[in-house]
């Protein structure tokens, strides 16, 4: 097969990430390389002597690494993820492609956050330790109907739809806010698209699906949580930084916010994934929300199903096999890709390499 030589340096490799790569590769035939690592200035080194780099939303893929992989004669960098936050794509680009996996399961991301929101309502991590201890008391337990209740949905792409069409069963109103609206979806599903300051001001459930971006980092902050609810949930399975945690941590203290359900935070690169019940959590804002009983943290385990973990496996490499086949990399993002300036011909890449 072409593709058996060509030697991927596989960086934050989990037991679950070498068991789908490793089943998915068997049609592929790469070589892939595991390593323990993340993917930064101080371990980049070991990606000399291979063609292809995988890395995932911890990786540090800034202008330092970039020159290292360009140096090494990387040519591709294929993120397992959707997100790309954490690559410095001026620097990368005319040097390295970048491929993602634009869509792995956007029911696995919606259904863990509407897991979140019926766990923080009905205070299910609270109940299941007190049965655990003996304690068989309800008190301070109460939840509240969801229907009739208003959701707001902040990002109507794949996984914004999906939570919608769980929370419609659920018979919540819903708003949304999204720059693009889809409008055959909006008459469809019958909600509406309102301002971000409309669906702050109105919403009992604040759920955010949104890119992160420079106009939506710390979207929600001390200013757009004045603005809300009193006791409003918010719920995060994006990015940490779309929520300014201080800010956050202030108005659950002020009983603002009545509860958060917190599946990425702002500096998360350092903990999740990574098992630390051992040690003592240096982050000092980690360590005050997790002291919150209205505060439920996963560990960015939104994607964590079967199904996504195949589809990962099977688009990064994917998107692989195109790139040195030569093919058309459908799931190229750039430096003008990001700007939204990128004219890309669907025969062709987004640059070439000159080296």
């Amino acid at each position: 097969m072409k593709n058996l030589n060509k030697k991927i340096a596989f960086f934050d490799a989990k037991p679950y990430d070498r068991e789908s790569f490793d089943r998915v590769n068997e049609s592929f035939g790469f070589n892939i390389n595991y390593f323990d690592a993340h993917l930064n200035p101080q371990t980049v080194e070991l990606t000399y002597g291979f063609d292809a780099v995988c890395a995932f939303v911890n990786d540090t893929i800034n202008k330092e690494v970039i020159k290292h992989l360009f140096e090494h004669n990387i040519e591709i960098i294929a993120l397992r993820s959707a997100g790309y936050n954490n690559v410095d794509f001026k620097a990368a680009f005319g040097k390295i492609h970048v491929v993602r996996v634009p869509a792995y399961s956007p029911y696995a991301v919606a259904e863990h956050a509407a897991a979140l929101i019926l766990s923080l309502n009905r205070k299910i991590h609270k109940a299941y330790n007190r049965i655990r201890d003996g304690n068989f008391s309800i008190n301070g337990l109460l939840g509240f109907d969801m229907y009739g209740k208003t959701a707001g949905i902040i990002g109507t792409g794949k996984i914004g739809k999906v939570l919608i069409s769980i929370l419609k069963g659920f018979g919540m109103k819903i708003l949304a806010y999204d720059p693009y609206p889809d409008e055959i979806y909006v008459k469809e599903m019958k909600f509406k698209y309102v301002s971000l300051d409309e669906l702050f001001k109105k919403s009992d459930i604040i759920s955010l699906h949104c890119p992160l971006t420079r106009e939506t980092e710390h979207m929600i902050n001390e200013r757009t949580i004045k603005i809300m609810k009193d006791g409003v949930m918010i719920i995060n399975t994006g990015r940490g930084k779309l929520i300014h945690t201080s800010a956050l941590i202030k108005m659950l203290k002020a009983g603002k916010v009545g509860s958060a359900g917190l599946d990425v935070y702002e500096e998360e690169s350092e903990y999740f994934f990574e098992d630390y019940s051992t040690e003592m959590i240096s982050d000092d804002i980690l360590a005050r929300l997790i002291t919150f009983p209205n505060v439920l943290i996963t560990s960015h385990q939104g994607f964590f199903t079967k199904e996504a973990l195949h589809n990962i496996a099977e688009t990064t490499l994917d998107n692989l096999k195109e790139f040195f086949s030569g093919g058309y990399l459908k799931n190229e993002i750039c430096y003008k890709c990001e700007s939204k300036e990128c004219m890309k011909n669907k025969k062709q890449r987004c640059f070439k390499i000159i080296k």
